[in-house]
Order: structure tokens, then sequence, then C-alpha cells
């Protein structure tokens, strides 16, 4: 039997589509060969003249812009490699892309049609060119070398006996074709997870397959689920884990407490949220002779239980965090150990890892000791009842309790001062919180809002962290540190165009400079329409903070040393920081850094993914509260402008949405990039970022998560 001849390609006249692309991945898998016209139509199946005639005129344009070489007349080679660069991929809302190369000052551009398959977050390699000098950086992707995501949520669209999934993943530009063997029974309208199988070069859809049928679109479940697995995020445990969990023996033996510090007469107390169910942390307060206050942080001893190569530690690492949706925790660690056998609840003995200080009534830490204890918590505080204590307006009838927590409140406070004026940034950024009905309906939205009760808390975790890093990371020993670089000075100066539009500045002369106007622009704004939105830019023009075996220290908090000490129960870099420091406590040798530096990195990038899936559920949330108040006008700000409309915050609940320009009928108005603002072509009237503004709801899509406002416009218009 003869072999099956390729059907040849007929342009008749047309433009054939990617062609340069098609050639160039031709050399590319041929570097070191040159070619003529010839040969390329024969390797792409072009048999026609008109065919050739194109590949002749993109082989010369192909070499007017340095991407070939003219070797012999008619025959073309790949230019020097120095012109290729391997990059991630950022697909824009318009659904072209830029490459951010590590070896480039600039990001390349790289319009849809040069694409060639690639996704959003691909490890890509590029061809970089100029079209013209001073032009910015253009490329070609020439080479998929990693492809980060294969599996989308979406909504299927069923044609007969085939179909669709349109991905719910605003960056995903193409649909993806399920044959009818791979529909796994799901109906028209279902919302499904797919996984690409497949994606022809000649093909303008990838080819996939259904791999979960998730429910009816806008149902709550579905779209709590939806979520999770949209970032890969399990929301039950497997049976052998849970199994695994259930025969963990809980009780504290005498020989155990033998081997560590007993603290359980300590006056020991927890101050968490009203609703939570997992106690990471808690505090201990003695007065000593000398007048200085023994000070212990005690954590949950998450190590002691889960132990290294088991199905229990695997599990852990996978997750690497637990994840807080608006109705419901996945936890990183089964229920029996997150909220039962691990968590420092009252009256009950617990196993901790901790850290104890001597402090004087300065708040300088004058001797410290680490290591494993034991406790017995007397006490759990929500923070509403230990802030009451510290206002004086209801005190515990234990006066013990009373002192503790006035002493540290004090303490707190110094220790925070101290940290601002050595450069820390206070980012007390806004948090929105939502009252839920029995099923899980939003029926009320509230800003959280962090008092001294919070934040007494918070510098005592943050003085453990601190403390255990530079305790191990002066011996010049492998250790995870949290980390968090210098902000960028584009960034910042993108942050400096905005907010001089509120008559706000920042100064970036130096490092201190820059940490010490931010505050004072944080300052300013607070308790004003525009403090959420310049919040939020000054946080996003931050570096982003991260795990990591490499120190250099936290420019946010001013620390030449911190880590994540205080939160084992749902942070996986907690336990592999109690195992290093116990390993340390013991004589152990500097462990390998190859290792941990891979744990590092997996966890860092699952708190992306976890705190993404988090604010997904938060604007669901956010869509799904505004679906019950269709006629309500609301007071706004204006959040974003671009040229199609505004974005508008809700400044009771921040709930954001956009205005689209066609929906604004007064006037015709067009938009200024400059000003940041529409503006009316007839009456000159502006809608300019900040301007408060009246809206009411037009629309709420629960799949897309989106809002569409009408504007309440002035009368007189």
């Amino acid at each position: 039997m003869g072999r099956k001849r390729k059907s040849k390609i007929k342009t008749k006249g047309n433009p054939i589509k990617n062609l340069n692309q098609n050639i160039l991945q031709i050399f590319y898998n041929n570097p070191n060969k040159n070619f003529n016209y010839k040969q390329i139509a024969a390797k792409l199946n072009i048999q026609d003249s008109d065919g050739r005639n194109q590949i002749i005129k993109s082989l010369k344009e192909m070499e007017a812009s340095d991407r070939l070489d003219e070797v012999t007349r008619g025959k073309y080679v790949l230019v020097k490699q120095t012109h290729y660069h391997e990059g991630i991929v950022d697909i824009t809302s318009r659904g072209n892309a830029y490459v951010v190369c590590d070896d480039l000052e600039h990001d390349v551009y790289v319009p849809s049609r040069n694409l060639n398959h690639a996704l959003n977050k691909d490890l890509v390699r590029v061809y970089v060119y100029k079209r013209r000098k001073n032009s910015k950086l253009e490329g070609d992707i020439v080479a998929i070398l990693e492809r980060t995501k294969y599996e989308y949520v979406g909504v299927l669209q069923k044609n007969n006996d085939y179909g669709f999934v349109v991905p719910d993943d605003p960056k995903m530009y193409s649909d993806i074709f399920i044959g009818p063997e791979h529909l796994l029974e799901a109906k028209d309208g279902d919302k499904v997870l797919a996984k690409i199988t497949d994606w022809p070069q000649k093909s303008k859809n990838p080819f996939g397959e259904v791999l979960k049928v998730l429910g009816k679109p806008g149902d709550h479940d579905t779209e709590i689920h939806s979520i999770l697995v949209e970032y890969g995020l399990p929301y039950t445990f497997p049976d052998h884990v849970e199994e695994f969990a259930s025969n963990l023996p809980i009780e504290i033996s005498d020989e155990e407490i033998r081997k560590r510090r007993d603290m359980r007469k300590d006056l020991t107390f927890t101050i968490d949220p009203s609703d939570a169910k997992d106690f990471d942390d808690a505090i201990s307060f003695k007065v000593l002779k000398n007048e200085n206050y023994e000070i212990g942080v005690h954590i949950a001893d998450v190590s002691h239980y889960v132990e290294e190569n088991t199905v229990l530690e695997e599990e852990a690492y996978q997750r690497a965090t637990s994840v807080y949706l608006v109705d419901r925790v996945v936890p990183m660690l089964p229920e029996i150990l997150s909220n039962n056998v691990c968590s420092l609840r009252p009256n009950e003995e617990k196993l901790t890892f901790s850290a104890v200080f001597e402090m004087n009534q300065k708040g300088d830490v004058i001797n410290a000791w680490y290591g494993r204890t034991v406790i017995y918590s007397d006490q759990r505080f929500t923070y509403d009842q230990a802030q009451q204590i510290i206002t004086g307006d209801s005190l515990h009838e234990n006066d013990k309790l009373n002192l503790a927590i006035k002493t540290l409140d004090s303490l707190a406070k110094k220790m925070r001062q101290r940290r601002m004026s050595h450069g820390a940034i206070s980012f007390d950024k806004t948090e929105v919180k939502f009252k839920l009905d029995e099923e899980a309906n939003p029926i009320g939205v509230f800003v959280k809002e962090s008092k001294d009760a919070n934040k007494l808390i918070e510098e005592f975790m943050l003085l453990a962290n601190r403390k255990v890093a530079e305790f191990i990371g002066k011996k010049k020993k492998t250790f995870v540190y949290r980390v968090h670089d210098e902000p960028d000075i584009d960034k910042l100066e993108a942050l400096q165009g905005v907010i001089t539009k509120f008559g706000y500045r920042i100064d970036t002369r130096s490092r201190d400079t820059t940490s010490q106007s931010l505050n004072k622009l944080l300052s300013e704004v607070h308790g004003k329409p525009e403090s959420n939105m310049i919040e939020t830019l000054a946080i996003r023009s931050m570096s982003k903070a991260v795990y990591t075996t490499e120190n250099i220290g936290h420019y946010g908090l001013a620390f030449d040393y911190y880590t994540h000490f205080t939160s084992p129960i749902r942070r996986y870099p907690d336990v592999m920081v109690h195992r290093l420091l116990q390993h340390y406590l013991d004589g152990g040798k500097s462990a390998k850094a190859d290792k941990y530096e891979e744990k590092c990195d997996h966890s860092s990038e699952r708190e992306m993914m976890a705190s993404k899936a988090e604010r997904n559920s938060i604007k669901y949330m956010q869509v799904k509260y505004m679906q019950d108040h269709p006629e309500q006008e609301f007071e706004g700000v204006i959040s974003g402008v671009t040229e199609w409309g505004i974005y508008v915050e809700i400044i009771e609940n921040k709930c954001e949405g956009m205005v689209r320009i066609k929906d604004i009928s007064s006037d015709y108005f067009i938009f200024d990039e400059r000003q940041y603002a529409l503006i009316g072509q007839a009456k000159r009237k502006m809608y300019q970022l900040g301007d408060k503004v009246v809206v009411t709801v037009k629309n709420t899509d629960l799949e897309r998560k989106h809002l569409d406002f009408n504007l309440v416009e002035d009368e007189e218009l």
C-alpha cells in the first residue's frame, strides 16, 4: 500500500495564514541549514505559484528585519541566536501579549497573530526585533518550552454531538473544541472542567476533553467549586489521608512532656477572630522579679504530628496553604488536626513550638529562648473582647488577664512605633467581609477594621518571626526566609502619575524617603473616598513577598531577617521552619539549600494561587450581593478610566463595576489618557479618576464575576 499523499495547499490569491511564523519555525527547527523558497514551499506543501511568491516575499521581509540571512543568492539561514530569548507570556485583555524576559530590559510586544498558540504564563522562546529604529521591541513566539496550564473551567456550548468550552479565564483567548467521545455526558450549558489534549498547528482551537461536570452556571456550589478547580485547589482530602490522620496518636504522654519545657502553669491565652476554628498561636505572660516581662509566643507543633515521608506530609506540601474563601475554608491539614489536635483550644494541654522572650518595659528583647514546649491555654479571647479590655469598656474577672493584655498592648505600640521609625510601611489594607445567611447567600457587606487588639497579636507574631530568622540567619545556615524586595521604580513612577491628580506625592530619591513618603501617603488618604483605590495601587507598586533560602531582608517590614514561624496549621513554609529550627537546636549541620529552595518556590506559587482564588470568591459574592439591589443608588469613586468606560468602586461595600462609555447618554465622551478622564465633547463634562459618582446596577454576571453599572447623571446635563 502506497503512502498517503498530503493534500496540496492552494492559495488562490489569498494571503497564507501565519506564513512568517511557519517559515520561521522551519528555520528554528533546522538552525544550521539553509533553505530556498522551493524547499520552504515543499515543507509547507504549497505548490502553486501564488503561494511560492508569498514565500519569496516573506523571506525578503524577514531578511530585511534581520531574522534571516541570505548566505547565497536565494538561500537563507537563521540569524545568530542573539535575537532569541526565553521568557514568560503575559496575555493582555485584547488578546495580544508581552513576553517578560530576564535578559531584556523591556518586555517584548507580541501581536495575537504571532502567539503561535502560546497561552498566558507559558515559558516560550521568542524571536525579538524592532520594526523601526527607536520603536518598541516586538517578537514572534517560535516555540513553547513549557505549557503552564492545561485545565480550564468554562461553559460547554454543545452543537449536536460535539461542543466548545468557553473558558471563564479572560486571558484564555480561544474556546476548546470537545469531540463527541470526550464530552463525559456533559449537557449544553453545563459548567465543566476541560483539559487541552492537543493543538494542531493549523487549528484555530485547541482540542480537549471534559474531565468533570461541575454543575449549572450561577449555582452557588458550582461557582465556588469552579473557583477552586480553576486554581487547582482540592476541596476534599483523599480517603487514605483522612484515615492516616485519624489514626495518629493524640494523647500527650508523660514521656513527651519530659522532652519539653513545661509551661502549663504560665498564664496563657489566645486572641483570634470570633469565627476562628483553628488556633495557631497563643501568648503567655509573666512578670519577673526584676520587673521585666517573660512573654511566650507559642505556636502549634504541627511538625510533631506531620512527619516527613508520610502521606500526610505529601498532601500538606502539595496544598502548601489553607485557602480562605468567603463561605468556607479549604484547609491544608485534615480537620482532625487543624481544628482539633493541633488547635490551641482553651482548657486543653497542647504541644507547641515556642519563642520565649524576656522584655523590658521599653519593649526591648533582653533574652530569647527557642524550643518545644507544652502549654495549657487558660482563656480564648475574640479580638472584640480583647479590644474592650484595652479600652477599659469591659474587663475580665481575672485581673491577671487584664494586666497581661493591657501590658502587651503597651509593648506592642512601642514596638510598632519603633518599626515604623525604621522605615516599615503601614499597609492597613481594607478587608471586605460578608454576612451570610444559612444558605451562604450574602445579606450584608462590611469592611473589617484593624484595631489595637489585632495589632497586638500582629506585633508579637512579627517579633517571633523576626527573631527566629535572626537566630538562624546569623549562624549562616540554610533556612527558609520570607523576603520582600525593594519596589520597582517604574511602578512607583506610575503610582506618582496617578496620585498627583489628587494632590499627593511620593519621594523616591532613596529607600528611606520612599518608605517615609509612602507612609505619609497612606496616612493622608485614610478614610477618604479614594483611599482603597490608592492603597491598592500602592500595594501593586511593591514587589511580591516570596519564600526563599536566599535572604535579602523584608523591605515592607524594614527587617533584615524575617521568616514565617507562627502559622504552621495553615502554611507549609512554617512547618519547614519548625523542622529546620529543631534540627539546628539539636546541633545538626546546615541543610541542603536546593531541596528547600524548590519547596520555597512551590509554596510561593501555591500562595499566589490561593490569593487569586480568595479574591475571586470575594468578587463572586460582591456580584451576588449586588444582584439583590437593582434599584438602589450607590455612591462610588471612579477607580479606573479606559477608552471603553469607567470603573466605579462603591464606597460603602467596595464592590467594583464598569460604566460603559456607550451607556453615558448625556454627551459624546472620549478618553483622555493624560488626564485619566472621559471628556464630553459638547458640554466638556469630565469624569476623572477619583471623582465621586452615583451608580445603579445595570447587569450582574455571576459566571464572569462582573458588574455593569448605570451612571446617575446630574439633572442639569
